[in-house]
């Protein structure tokens, strides 16, 4: 398992300009707002400052997960946190202003969130000595340790780090034919037409021997498929090339991806429709990352509204609104995908943005 770093950067501060109202959020004050944590001690403001950007910078550390998206992608830099200390000390408007994405943005949020939650009162800041708003930006730094070369899953150690990759004999091409020949559709699926995807993740040990570490079932196919999910992840024992880490063979991990199309004639304009929403769907999301921000959320929703049980297709959408701050949105797809699939992969996201 990696070692994690997290460090916060220096406290920046933003904000506007001046108003008789004070309704108006300052960028810079006479006196900035203050974590809470020193103002007991009988020092000078600049004294006091300093000991409580080290206490909020404590106060994140111990609270703040590094997302396992971003381990597993190798995330790494500043994600950014805007929010504003109201004229009695409390936190408002909390958002996030740069995202390295892979959730990091996310669990620095959840960070401030949870002083909101705690209703910490800050120091507020001052200007002419009277109590004003003032935004106020916390830089939070996502650094990895060098990783070690393996995992422990269960009982099993699986490397991640190798000097020869594990490797389907005759590559990735054979791999899918062997796949496609092996993989076999459960007749009773037919009756309903039922297709969809399912993953898994296989351990390919230093003997070639081969066992399945986990599934994933997206569209709820149910236990015929996955039986015939796995009879066709193992019976692939003997065809790998075992990974070599420092001249040896060792235990390595492998993620196949299954794909279920119905086999009577009946089904295939049902097929067909399939098809098309997860065309829709990858056109989607490509405009969205292009920045077609509403002509891609909208291709995104037709192949969702097609296909309301694919947990793929909830994710996409769900992650797009991630992105672009629609936290209700995303917490209905990504909490929709969970059940259909059983997964936790956003565990730790829900929380945040399902309030």
């Amino acid at each position: 398992m990696r070692k994690l770093i997290l460090l916060c950067s220096s406290v920046l501060f933003l904000a506007a300009g001046y108003s008789q109202t004070d309704t108006t959020i300052y960028k810079v004050v006479e006196e900035m707002p203050r974590f809470p944590a020193c103002e007991a001690l009988d020092t000078t403001l600049e004294a006091k400052l300093q000991c409580a950007n080290l206490a909020m910078l404590q106060y994140v550390y111990q609270r703040i997960i590094y997302p396992q998206e971003a381990i597993n992608e190798n995330i790494q830099g500043t994600a950014v946190i805007t929010f504003v200390i109201e004229q009695d000390g409390s936190i408002s408007q909390p958002q996030i202003v740069r995202d390295l994405g892979g959730g990091t943005g996310l669990a620095a949020l959840g960070v401030v969130l949870r002083m909101q939650e705690e209703e910490i009162k800050w120091v507020p800041g001052r200007r002419g000595g009277q109590p004003v708003r003032v935004q106020f930006n916390l830089p939070v730094r996502f650094k990895l340790e060098d990783p070690s070369p393996f995992v422990l899953v269960g009982r099993d150690t699986v490397y991640t780090t190798y000097d020869t990759a594990l490797d389907f004999l005759g590559g990735a091409e054979a791999l899918q034919a062997y796949l496609d020949t092996a993989l076999n559709y459960p007749e009773a699926g037919n009756a309903n037409c039922q297709m969809g995807q399912i993953d898994i993740q296989v351990l390919v040990e230093k003997t070639g021997n081969v066992r399945v570490l986990d599934i994933t079932d997206f569209s709820d196919l149910g236990f015929d498929f996955w039986y015939a999910a796995i009879d066709a992840a193992t019976a692939t024992y003997g065809k790998w090339k075992p990974a070599v880490f420092q001249g040896r063979p060792v235990n390595a991990a492998f993620d196949l991806s299954l794909s279920f199309m119905p086999t009577a004639e009946s089904c295939t304009a049902e097929i067909d429709r399939y098809v098309a929403a997860r065309e829709t769907a990858n056109a989607g999301a490509t405009l969205f990352n292009e920045g077609q921000i509403e002509t891609g959320l909208a291709q995104l929703t037709e192949a969702v509204e097609a296909f309301p049980g694919d947990a793929q297709l909830l994710i996409m959408r769900g992650q797009a609104y991630l992105n672009n701050n629609q936290f209700p949105e995303a917490c209905a797809d990504l909490s929709q995908a969970r059940r259909i699939a059983l997964i936790p992969w956003f565990d730790s996201v829900l929380p945040l943005i399902c309030k």
